[in-house]
């Protein structure tokens, strides 16, 4: 298959050039700019795209090209950062501006270069320029503060733009990257949910081999999704395994046990582990603590059911793409760590298991194609995704079984309405809601009595591949409507507050 090597240069839309080639139905892998050759070119591709950065090229320990990607005769296109670094290594001169150029910004085109068709208007954000072009390159176009805002050697395919094409804010961007992954390069576009589906059949088959994989299952999209791929792969020698931790949502255990029965075939071994999980988070408040328990307590529950499901060797977790960049796995980025994942830096070091993550570099929608050319219903492929913790990260401070009904309850209700109204499943607006609980005591008034009781907090985004996101601007009305009912039925609430704050800088989840 076709793919397309991207170079992280500390960027914080890496990820997004890597979503965009994707959308493309072209395959892609997102290196750091220093991994070592064979890695990179382990997949034999097709072009390499250099992503922007904070540093500038003159800095000392400046990231660089390697010298391997300018000989191997592929083309290249420099972003940002990455065109600058690719002029430095190329014999041109960059140098600081005198005017820093941030924001959206009008483009000249002095070239009739197909890759810049139709352009005008593009997303910056640099402060240094190109001053001297490398040898044999020529301007494709420039702004008021860019001279050389694109750039190109057309004869070895060398293509460099100051701006950033990957970002919504660049009208006609994603034409800048199709041109070059599917024109210049010459990539296929067989990255198809027909295509991934097979490839983690054939790479979990490879992997097991004869033995057998126990399934760790929460009811998400994700793990469900795994888990039917796991099953095509080698049937009746999965053992699926759902782990009541007690910090589930309303009516979770029962749903997903009826889903797997009904819908993938599989019969599902349900595990009570509530007290023991409560029982561990007692008295615990900090996020990253409450995450790392709960992963330790996750494995250790599956370890111990190992030995009555014939120990098996492996265990199938639904970790996605956005778990493995926010946890900043060390094997794909640089990137600082923003919060570890239960499924990705909270598992304890000592576990027995080895792990089959067939989804581990997929994005949130590509899981929802591979579910759907899988046959799963709308309802599961469209369920709200929940977090590997549970409850235990939307009920902040500590989570005790009171706090937990709270929460489960202003939560049921908080669904149920988006729900009426529409705007949850696939044709609706939100692609995450839930509501979060506040160890924050506030004063009300209820039937003439002073009450001073708990808060709620609504979250609802929306967002195609969950690496970004923006809070979704629901109807007053029904949002009063959502407020009245949870005041009025969750007892130990008086008070409820809408989320406003887009990913970044706030992240999805609050911890």
């Amino acid at each position: 298959m076709d793919s397309i090597a991207i170079l992280d240069f500390g960027s914080q839309y890496a990820q997004l050039i890597a979503r965009r080639v994707r959308e493309m139905q072209v395959y892609c892998e997102l290196y750091p700019w220093d991994a070592p050759q064979e890695i990179i070119l382990a997949q034999k591709p097709k072009g390499f795209i250099l992503s922007g950065g904070p540093s500038s090229v003159y800095a000392p320990g400046a990231p660089s090209i390697q010298k391997f990607i300018l000989t191997s005769g592929l083309p290249i296109l420099g972003i940002c950062y990455g065109m600058q670094a690719l002029t430095h290594a190329l014999g041109g001169q960059v140098d600081p501006s005198t005017h820093r150029e941030y924001g959206s910004a009008k483009i000249e085109l002095l070239a009739p270069e197909k890759i810049l068709s139709n352009l005008s208007r593009v997303w910056m954000s640099h402060g240094d320029r190109i001053t001297r072009l490398p040898k044999d390159f020529i301007i494709l176009a420039r702004s008021a503060n860019s001279p050389v805002a694109a750039m190109a050697d057309l004869t070895r395919k060398y293509y460099a733009v100051q701006f950033h094409p990957e970002v919504q804010h660049t009208p006609g961007g994603g034409h800048v990257l199709g041109h070059f992954v599917t024109e210049i390069c010459g990539a296929a576009p067989e990255w198809t949910p027909k295509s991934i589906s097979e490839t983690a059949i054939s790479q979990i088959r490879n992997q097991v081999g004869g033995e057998r994989i126990l399934a760790a299952v929460s009811g998400g999209v994700d793990s469900t999704v795994a888990a039917a791929l796991a099953y095509q792969a080698i049937g009746d020698r999965l053992a699926a395994v759902f782990v009541d931790t007690g910090l589930l949502r309303h009516g979770e255990a029962l749903q997903v046990a009826q889903d797997f029965r009904s819908h993938i075939g599989i019969e599902l071994v349900t595990v009570d582990a509530a007290s023991k999980f409560l029982a561990g988070l007692q008295g615990v408040t900090d996020p990253e603590t409450k995450r790392k328990i709960v992963g330790k307590l996750f494995i250790r529950v599956f370890e111990s059911q190992a030995d009555s499901l014939g120990k098996p060797r492996f265990l199938l977790q639904g970790t996605v793409y956005p778990d493995v960049i926010e946890s900043s796995a060390a094997d794909r980025s640089k990137a600082e760590r923003i919060k570890s994942h239960h499924n990705v830096g909270g598992l304890p070091e000592d576990m027995s298991f080895e792990l089959v993550e067939p989804l581990r570099y997929l994005f949130k929608d590509e899981v929802r194609l591979v579910g759907e050319h899988l046959g799963l219903p709308t309802e599961i492929v469209w369920r709200q995704p929940f977090p590997g913790p549970g409850l235990t990260v939307r009920c902040i401070g500590e989570v005790t079984q009171e706090r937990l009904e709270r929460l489960r309850a202003a939560d049921d209700i908080y669904l149920d309405e988006l729900s009426s109204a529409g705007h949850l499943g696939k044709d609706g607006q939100v692609a995450q809601a839930f509501a979060i609980l506040l160890p924050v005591r506030s004063v009300g008034v209820m039937g003439d009595q002073r009450t001073y009781q708990e808060v709620i907090v609504l979250r609802a985004v929306t967002s195609e591949d969950f690496m970004t996101a923006d809070w979704t601007h629901l109807p007053q009305e029904l949002l009063a409507r959502i407020s009245s009912r949870i005041v009025n039925e969750v007892d130990g609430i008086n008070r409820v507050v809408y989320d406003i704050t887009s990913k970044p800088p706030a992240t999805i989840e609050w911890e």
